[in-house]
């Protein structure tokens, strides 16, 4: 049997008639920047999301950029972070000049650990950007009271949480600012690039959204330098045709973990926790195991795919280098690089396929 790691062909076909006549009538309208198919996406956005608003950007990188430029951070400044991430999250930071401050994880979420932020405050630090990795949210409850104690702002990393909850809240509604991806795999995947910035603070959305033509209100005359943060009005089609399917996508995501869980209890592998305050959108079904890359290899030549979310942690990348951090300093974040396994979870997999690779794993172990 073949189960390929993510197959966006099979969704696709459930969707094409709709999304093809929504991308059409923004080709005769010929609207491909921002105009009124984005407009109504960010409306039904910012609903979906329980805030006043949504803006589209080009990117999820982009989203981040954007909201750390609306909150005025640039060089000098300090912005606690995560280090088992998508390179994006702290990459965004340093394009502004500032510095990212990491701090380990939990190693049950995989989320940012509260608990270390604090001690990483200092008096140069603005802001901290928790990240709901593979689709759970972080602990924003602990991570916003020490925002408040110390006069900082959160963004959220959302760009794997669309649809995810904590404590009856949708992520996006849980910091200052949250930051979306729309990038082709994603829960909510548009037709290339694509981003949104969520916020309920009017006054950051204004913002938002003259920096992301350029820093200009109205056209040819700019209050600030921004950039070319702009989302294409095809892109809103199609997103906005496809936000009607989301919680249903995610809810399947969820029994097909649910079925994960079942099957793989009691083997060497670590299952997800989600934690009870959560409902995990699950972007990513993410096991730690014992000899990962053996396991991944074999899983290979049963069919199966599978993927790193991430192999290597952002403290140690070449690239952040001058930031002083050495191996060892984040001891969490290392090791589950090391174990990590994301295994196929999109909707459309049948649950014979999970009980295929389920007992594909079992039998490494097995062997063993």
């Amino acid at each position: 049997m073949e189960v390929r790691f993510l197959d966006l062909s099979q969704q696709y076909a459930g969707y094409r008639g709709r999304v093809l006549q929504a991308i059409t009538e923004v080709c005769d309208k010929q609207t491909f920047a921002l105009g009124p198919a984005v407009a109504a996406f960010e409306k039904r956005a910012a609903a979906y999301c329980g805030v006043r608003h949504a803006i589209g950007v080009s990117s999820g990188t982009d989203a981040l950029l954007v909201s750390l430029m609306a909150l005025g951070v640039g060089p000098g400044d300090e912005v606690i972070t995560t280090p088992f991430t998508f390179f994006a999250t702290a990459g965004a930071i340093s394009r502004l000049g500032a510095r990212p401050v990491f701090v380990d994880v939990r190693p049950d979420t995989y989320n940012i650990n509260p608990d270390l932020i604090e001690p990483a405050v200092t008096d140069r630090t603005k802001a901290i950007i928790p990240v709901h990795l593979y689709g759970q949210a972080a602990a924003m409850e602990a991570i916003a009271e020490i925002a408040s104690q110390h006069e900082l702002k959160v963004i959220e990393d959302a760009a794997q949480a669309i649809g995810a909850e904590r404590n009856g809240r949708r992520c996006g509604s849980l910091g200052d600012l949250a930051a979306f991806s729309f990038y082709p795999t994603k829960n909510l995947g548009g037709f290339g690039d694509g981003g949104m910035v969520t916020t309920d603070n009017d006054e950051l959305a204004a913002k938002v959204r003259i920096l992301r033509d350029h820093g200009q209100d109205p056209r040819y005359f700019y209050h600030v330098i921004g950039g070319n943060f702009r989302l294409d009005g095809i892109q809103g089609a199609v997103l906005d045709v496809k936000l009607d399917y989301v919680d249903g996508w995610n809810a399947r995501r969820r029994a097909l973990a649910k079925l994960y869980n079942r099957l793989l209890a009691d083997s060497p592998v670590q299952t997800p926790l989600v934690e009870a305050e959560n409902l995990c959108c699950y972007h990513q079904y993410t096991i730690v195991a014992p000899q990962r890359d053996a396991l991944k290899d074999y899983l290979a030549e049963k069919g199966v795919g599978s993927a790193v979310f991430y192999p290597k942690p952002l403290h140690v990348q070449t690239c952040f280098k001058d930031l002083g951090y050495s191996p060892g300093d984040l001891p969490v974040a290392e090791r589950l690089a090391e174990e990590v396994l994301s295994l196929p979870i999109y909707p459309e997999l049948t649950d014979q396929q999970i009980h295929y690779v389920a007992g594909a794993i079992r039998a490494f172990y097995g062997a063993r």
